[in-house]
């Protein structure tokens, strides 16, 4: 962190131990992704003034190059936040879940989708419960009942157009899952 951490204990006592726990967390942080300007917790206790039912709430505001994010563990969402190290804890993972999809939009990572693969019913034999495919570019893959979605397998035919996800077989390539694709699919 470029700055230094802040922490502040609000409607309670300050607690060495509690520091302590929310330092090692923060440089935990710190360390996961280095361009941190600042970060400021605020452990608080509403209500203290109750002897049973005190929950902790935990906010976090960090500073990142182009701006802030903000995590908040409200008492209430929590009934495990009477604990203090627990409310700590689910603060600073929910930080670094945002911390984590802030670093991947800044580097423009995008989730890619794997197309199930195309081809048609070469083979059926009903009795044995298997078929086989032919794909686009002419592999032979083996497919069981059990790997048709929708209970479609008794609707199969020669020449069906189905989509599927193969996998390696002990025997050569299989299809984990097949989708029967209908007469007015858009094939990509």
């Amino acid at each position: 962190m470029k700055q230094p951490l802040q922490i502040t204990f609000r409607d309670m006592p300050h607690s060495d131990a509690l520091e302590a726990h929310i330092r090692e967390k923060a440089a935990k942080l710190d360390e996961f992704y280095e361009h941190i300007i600042g970060c400021h917790v605020v452990l608080e206790q509403p209500h203290g003034h109750h002897h049973q039912g005190k929950l902790f709430h935990v906010t976090i505001d960090m500073t990142v190059p182009t701006g802030e994010l903000v995590v908040n563990r409200s008492p209430g969402e929590h009934q495990a936040h009477e604990d203090a190290y627990v409310a700590i804890r689910d603060a600073f993972k929910a930080m670094r879940r945002k911390l984590q999809d802030f670093a991947s939009k800044q580097r423009g990572d995008v989730k890619r989708h794997s197309t199930p693969d195309h081809g048609k019913i070469s083979e059926m034999v009903q009795h044995q419960d298997y078929g086989r495919i032919l794909t686009s570019e002419g592999r032979d893959v083996y497919f069981h009942r059990n790997s048709v979605l929708g209970g479609d397998f008794d609707s199969l035919e020669i020449g069906s157009e189905v989509r599927f996800d193969e996998e390696a077989g002990d025997e050569g390539p299989q299809a984990s899952t097949v989708h029967l694709i209908g007469k007015h699919h858009i094939i990509d």
